[in-house]
């Protein structure tokens, strides 16, 4: 029979069942792609491949073509033989052997096979249909007569009889493969709207899994960065506990040291003063006079005071309890810092407050308003002068507010990409070559960097030195200050105030004062390439000097600060370099949490 002649024709050579995903060699045969795999690999050892059915050699393996036309040939033969095998519909006549039925006829009320279904009458009255065993449901169950109407107001078929009687009598009739056809014009339409809408919600489907694997992948480099940030905290605070215990340890060795010594001293001035008291006893109960009066030691024992001094105890204010550091930790982390500088240093090595007596002699008095403060002595000194041009103390003396300079970090996390800051974290130089920064909120987008200590009280002063750089900026700024734009450059703002510098065409510099986008121009005659920046936040003044022979004073603003206070460099070329190191008195809390550690430093 045809089909069977069909699927010899559609058999693989290798397995002989009907091909699976077949493809062509370059001789033209078919195989199914597994099969014609595993004939080829067995063939890779030998380097020459050919072809099971008619031996065709190649050198290189050949390459596997999908036949797509006997695929479609396949498919549609699989298709044909597993409804008829579903099915189960032979052909009527077909009384020998059963031969699955491929059409049925209303008319005759019997399923035809192929050969039979060729010398069936093609009269209009003999209506094909699919295979079925139940052909009375399209005939009328009244008249016995094919279904061909179909009634639009009842939704019934009809055969043509039905469509005459009174029941259907001045409907809507309409020829019911019509009707099928616009049915399913209509089905084809809402499968295709359903297509779209499927399509839709499989876009959104991995537009939210690209959403939820992005926001995986967000949460996290989150996690990994608050986890090293804690970690980076935690190694902190154990330095700084192990400094802390460092320090309880040499204070007590020391005290243990200095009270030992004291004590083996005072039980030798106790044996001597036990011999005394003995020798005195025996001079009390002798009974001649004369014995007494002669005794060389006399003298001494009746003035027992002379020559004694008072003994250092261990209570005067050298020595420090070993508790004042834990206890200073309740009192926040700048007090700790300036009291572990303070009882490490020699007593003659601390920095002493200002006053009139140490003051150099070659101070000229100048016709300045300034502002003054009373030292320990009784004196009045001079801290800071207002007026332009005024020269103070010379360079290498104490130095505006004569409590030793501030200690200023850079923070890389505010700098720009062309800037290079130190290891020390005190230098910022311009490079040519950008920095792979991440892109923060908190990193300006020029060339700006700010101090990771923050001032919010106090009095502070810092140094700076410009070198090879041909414009620059140095101040302070508010944390706020926009960090991307043109308005981000301190000075260019409200919340900026900077001391501004470039060298002109002439080789001659120039100078001025900056805030609020105001400038201020300065006299020509600056020399030196180092400054100074004093602060006095309660006062709500920010000053700037020139370090050069004697400190001469430039420049004064004057504001009530809202917040709190960073240093900020603006550096166009070369390098500007923060000198100073140690804390100038007490802070008030002002250090902020990522330089406490760095503050430490090393203990004098």
């Amino acid at each position: 029979m045809a089909s069977a002649a069909l699927r010899q024709e559609l058999e693989c050579s290798i397995c002989l069942n009907v091909y699976t995903d077949p493809v062509t060699l370059r001789c033209g045969h078919n195989f199914c792609r597994v099969c014609i795999d595993q004939h080829l690999n067995t063939q890779d050892e030998t380097g020459v491949y050919s072809c099971p059915e008619c031996r065709a050699k190649d050198q290189r393996r050949p390459a596997l073509q999908k036949n797509i036309t006997l695929c479609n040939i396949v498919e549609n033969y699989l298709a044909t033989q597993k409804h008829q095998d579903v099915s189960g519909i032979f052909c009527t006549y077909c009384i020998d052997s059963p031969v699955p039925a491929v059409k049925s006829c209303l008319l005759c009320e019997a399923s035809l096979c192929d050969n039979h279904l060729r010398v069936h009458s093609k009269g209009p009255e003999h209506v094909l249909t699919d295979p079925s065993t139940n052909l009375e449901k399209r005939k009328c169950s009244v008249h016995k007569k094919i279904l061909e109407y179909y009634c639009t107001e009842d939704a019934a078929c009809i055969c043509l009889s039905c469509s005459l009687e009174a029941e259907h009598r001045g409907h809507r009739i309409e020829i019911l493969d019509e009707v099928f056809e616009k049915n399913k014009k209509k089905l084809r339409s809402v499968l295709q709207k359903l297509i779209t809408k499927r399509k839709k919600t499989e876009e959104r489907v991995q537009s939210l899994e690209e959403y939820w694997s992005k926001a995986q992948e967000k949460a996290s480099g989150e996690a990994e960065r608050v986890t090293a940030l804690f970690t980076d905290i935690r190694r902190r605070f154990n330095d700084l506990e192990k400094k802390v215990l460092s320090e309880i340890s040499r204070q007590e060795e020391q005290q243990s040291l200095s009270l030992s010594d004291l004590i083996q001293k005072l039980e030798i001035k106790k044996d001597e003063l036990s011999r005394k008291m003995r020798h005195i006893e025996e001079l009390c109960n002798l009974t001649d006079p004369l014995t007494v009066l002669q005794d060389p030691n006399t003298g001494d024992l009746c003035d027992p005071e002379e020559g004694e001094g008072d003994e250092d105890t261990g209570g005067s204010d050298k020595t420090h309890d070993v508790n004042g550091i834990t206890g200073m930790l309740h009192a926040g982390f700048a007090d700790l810092m300036t009291y572990l500088q303070t009882i490490s240093k020699p007593e003659e090595l601390r920095p002493q407050p200002p006053n009139a007596r140490s003051l150099p002699s070659h101070i000229e008095d100048l016709p300045v308003s300034g502002t003054r403060y009373r030292s320990g002595t009784g004196d009045d000194v001079i801290v800071r002068t207002e007026s332009v041009g005024g020269k103070v103390m010379a360079a290498g003396e104490g130095g505006i507010y004569g409590q030793g300079p501030a200690d200023i970090l850079l923070d890389v996390n505010t700098s720009g990409n062309n800037i290079l800051i130190s290891d020390d974290q005190k230098t910022a130089t311009w490079i040519k070559i950008r920095q792979n920064r991440p892109v923060t909120a908190e990193r300006f987008q020029y060339n700006q960097v700010i101090s990771s200590r923050r001032f919010t009280a106090g009095r502070h002063y810092w140094d700076v030195e410009i070198s090879g750089s041909h414009w620059w900026k140095v101040g302070m700024c508010y944390p706020s200050i926009d960090r991307r734009g043109r308005q981000s450059f301190i000075g260019d703002n409200r919340k900026s105030w900077c001391l501004y510098g470039r060298l002109l065409s002439n080789n001659m510099n120039q100078y001025s004062v900056i805030h609020n986008s105001r400038v201020i121009q300065l006299p020509p005659k600056i020399s030196s390439n180092r400054f100074r920046i004093c602060l006095d936040y309660e006062a709500g003044q920010l000053s700037f000097y020139e370090l050069c022979d004697h400190i001469r004073h430039l420049h004064t603003f004057t504001a009530t600060f809202t917040e709190s206070l960073h240093a900020a460099v603006w550096v166009g070329e070369g390098s500007i370099k923060i000198s100073g190191g140690a804390v100038a008195g007490r802070n008030h809390g002002c250090l902020a949490l990522p330089a406490v550690c760095s503050l430490i430093g090393p203990i004098w």
